[in-house]
């Protein structure tokens, strides 16, 4: 297994397909909403919010927008689940809708007023992705050198290419395999394969540029910039 730049592991085959239960578990969640099942709609809500909501976060970079668009997303899940066939896994299906509306919130942005990026919480309490995956047990010199890594690589994915930017994403962050990708954003495997790897180039050099800019800056950049120098190898 190899490692990629933003640290999670991830294998040059494709991943194997998801076990015959889970399927199995789609196919019972997705005829209960057809049913209106109120139930059902929660259970929806409790396993997709939460990866919906980092995913479109890390391609609009603003916490208030990702909460809109999320809303968005669930809204279309909900009016269209009627529609959906099962050609793809519900997952899937669900991550093609988010990516869409992330890339529609980005146009209308772009041609409405300049982008204000933003890392806090937002309002309501949501944990940011860094506070999310913090380790309790780390003790806090750790924990603050965690927590840089992780700030260093959202802030590198904003500069690279929205469309890499996804792809990274997908496969390093949310650990899509390269085929549910392509059903996601609409691409064969050979573009996604590209997109990835072409997203991780430039996000190991942004990395590198930014190593270098803080070992100018820094006092001692041997003793404070090991753990940067070790991401971008």
């Amino acid at each position: 297994m190899a490692e990629s730049i933003i640290g999670f592991g991830y294998e040059d085959a494709a991943v194997a397909s998801r076990p015959a239960d889970a399927h199995e578990e789609d196919a019972e969640l997705l005829a209960a909403l057809k049913a209106n099942q109120e139930s059902a709609y929660e259970v929806l809500i409790s396993r997709f919010q939460q990866p919906v909501y980092n995913l479109i976060y890390r391609l609009l970079n603003d916490p208030a927008d990702a909460c809109d668009a999320v809303q968005e997303v669930f809204l279309k899940v909900f009016r269209n689940v009627e529609s959906f066939r099962g050609q793809s896994s519900l997952k899937t299906w669900v991550y093609r809708i988010a990516l869409n509306e992330a890339y529609n919130h980005r146009r209308w942005f772009s041609r409405h007023r300049k982008q204000e990026v933003g890392l806090e919480t937002d309002e309501e309490g949501s944990r940011s992705w860094i506070e999310s995956i913090s380790d309790p047990a780390r003790d806090p010199y750790e924990l603050t050198l965690n927590e840089e890594r992780h700030q260093l690589i959202e802030d590198a994915l904003r500069e690279i290419n929205p469309d890499f930017r996804a792809a990274v994403v997908l496969r390093d962050l949310e650990e899509l395999s390269y085929e549910e990708i392509a059903e996601v954003m609409q691409v064969s495997l050979g573009t996604v394969k590209s997109r990835i790897l072409r997203g991780r180039e430039s996000l190991r050099r942004v990395l590198v540029a930014k190593a270098n800019d803080a070992k100018a800056y820094a006092p001692n950049p041997a003793g404070n910039l090991g753990w940067m120098q070790e991401i971008v190898k």
